[in-house]
């Protein structure tokens, strides 16, 4: 299924680069310089093992397994352990890290007569360490995502570099083959981890806040740490490339920790640079060699969050001459979008090829979600534009958002039940009601009642992903549920913490620990930047989770 729509996104997006002038020629020279002018230098610091670890099955433990001490090896003996003896070892370095990989190969007594050859795989959980990975047929992403790699070593005494850039925690060398008259030790063990996150010299937690709290938000901001390169990844390991839709929580996450704006710039510029030439944007960018677009993500609700997302920058930074730039590239969204309103208000899918993403539960139903969203971007553009001066832009914008929500109401919501339902089969799931709650479409009595009554509704669709939970808490927080909210964030985030997340995981349901997207667990993103947004409602409720 997914397979299709980006067939159809594919021919839609070159249908129309072929037929449209290039409305943003004349700009987009200028936007991907700015876009260079705002990379982010990368910080870089040398990590070492900080010890031996072997692996324990334990039915309790996430995923079923469980990384224990070596009480018999430390990475300081390794260093003078005949590795042709050991031949297998799994290093932890204690936290998760992103960038480069080295060791070395220390001659003992004899010499190197032939190439040693070792396989090191590096990994961010335990049970990623210790599923087999082969065969790969069934599984949805590439077999290479993975980061276990054999290489061959021709000189001893000289530190080997992976090129490939990882990212984890965990790291088992295997010896593949060697001379066997050659006794060696690994040596010189170092990862050089880099991110443009600058160090945070106070946390900026109250001295109430529960402990379980301030593990979650040292948790979130390892997690964005990892992904904040030089543009937001949405996972260091895996996929390594900027989404809109991931770039929109960073962003919130970044304004409380690590406050770098430049970066969200950067990325605000490089979806500009890289527009269809329609003035439509591509879902998400690829950065090297060089910054270009998947042209098979057209995504009207991630180019609605790039709307949202050059509000919050104008919120973080009042940086008037990069918005008021990137302003019509915000226009061109929201007019795409409306192209797929019908008369009666309705926002019909059916209208083009868009991927409208909100979750991946599977068997979800959007059409009440984007709905929804493209009523809060309505608004969220007409504030910016008339805090910028240019109300006539968006002066039509508010009559529309006001016929989507009355056909909301009229159409897709349940007059019974409170409850709005989605697509034919009249689908019900939280994150219908929580983005209707976003769009300001219920009042704070009506979004109390309607998320009370779906959260017990055992036949509700519940959310599938931190992405999807952090619009439910803020759909409990706008309606005034801040037990609630404070209760869920701390069960579904600080369950993580609790199985061992040193960052979160994309994808994490307390009730299946195998739970993929992509049919096999271990290829799932366990530092994924969609679920550092604790981060954002820790420090900007502090009296709903700080005390």
């Amino acid at each position: 299924m997914k397979q299709s729509i980006f067939l159809l996104a594919f021919v839609f997006a070159a249908a129309w680069t072929a037929r449209a002038d290039d409305v943003y020629q004349a700009e987009r020279s200028r936007w991907l310089r700015l876009a260079e002018e705002s990379k982010p230098e990368l910080i870089h610091s040398s990590h070492h093992p900080v010890r031996v670890v072997k692996a324990v099955e334990d039915k309790g433990a996430y995923q079923g397994w469980r990384f224990e001490t070596d009480k018999e090896m430390t990475p300081e003996r390794l260093a003078t352990t005949n590795f042709r003896q050991l031949r297998r070892v799994t290093l932890d370095f204690g936290d998760h890290l992103t960038g480069y990989l080295s060791l070395s190969l220390r001659s003992l007594e004899s010499m190197m007569d032939a190439p040693t050859r070792l396989k090191l795989f590096l990994g961010e959980v335990p049970a990623e360490m210790n599923t087999p990975l082969d065969p790969w047929a069934d599984n949805r992403l590439a077999r290479s995502w993975m980061q276990d790699e054999v290489v061959t070593l021709t000189l001893s005494d000289k530190a080997y570099r992976l090129d490939r850039r990882v990212s984890g925690r965990y790291l088992t060398v295997e010896l593949m083959g060697s001379s066997s008259t050659y006794d060696f030790a690994l040596d010189s063990i170092t990862f050089v981890s880099e991110t443009s996150a600058k160090p945070i010299a106070d946390d900026g937690l109250l001295p109430t806040c529960p402990p379980i709290i301030r593990d979650i938000d040292r948790v979130g901001k390892a997690t964005l740490r990892e992904c904040m390169q030089t543009v937001y990844e949405d996972g260091p390991k895996r996929d390594r490339r900027l989404w809109t839709g991931d770039m929109y929580l960073e962003s919130l996450a970044n304004r409380y920790s690590f406050q770098n704006h430049r970066l969200t710039k950067r990325c605000l510029y490089l979806f500009a640079g890289l527009a269809r030439e329609d003035g439509i944007l591509h879902g998400n960018i690829f950065e090297y060699p060089t910054p270009k677009p998947q042209i098979i993500n057209y995504m009207v609700s991630y180019n609605l969050l790039y709307v949202m997302s050059l509000l919050e920058y104008w919120r973080d930074t009042k940086d008037r001459e990069t918005v008021l730039d990137l302003w019509p590239v915000a226009l061109r969204q929201v007019e795409d979008a409306l192209r797929y309103v019908r008369p009666d208000g309705i926002f019909d899918q059916s209208r083009g090829s868009s991927w409208n993403f909100f979750d991946w539960r599977p068997g979800i139903d959007v059409a009440v979600c984007i709905q929804a969203l493209t009523i809060d971007a309505l608004r969220g553009i007409t504030e910016l534009g008339q805090e910028l001066g240019r109300s006539e832009d968006v002066k039509a914008y508010p009559a529309r958002a006001k016929l989507m929500t009355a056909a909301a109401r009229k159409q897709m919501m349940d007059k019974k039940s409170g409850l709005f339902m989605s697509g034919p089969d009249r689908q019900v799931s939280v994150l219908s009601q929580a983005w209707m709650i976003r769009a300001g479409v219920l009042n704070r009595k009506e979004a109390r009642r309607a998320l009370t009554a779906v959260l017990e509704m055992p036949e509700s669709l519940k959310p599938g992903t931190p992405y999807a939970t952090h619009y439910l808490i803020e759909a409990m927080l706008l309606a005034g549920m801040t037990d609630e909210a404070r209760e869920y964030l701390t069960d579904y985030w600080g369950g993580m913490v609790q199985r061992g997340a040193d960052t979160f995981f994309e994808a994490y349901d307390p009730t299946n620990d195998n739970l993929s997207p992509y049919n096999f667990s271990p290829v799932n993103s366990y530092c994924h930047a969609w679920s550092c947004t604790p981060i954002y409602f820790i420090h900007k409720y502090p009296e709903v989770f700080q005390r």
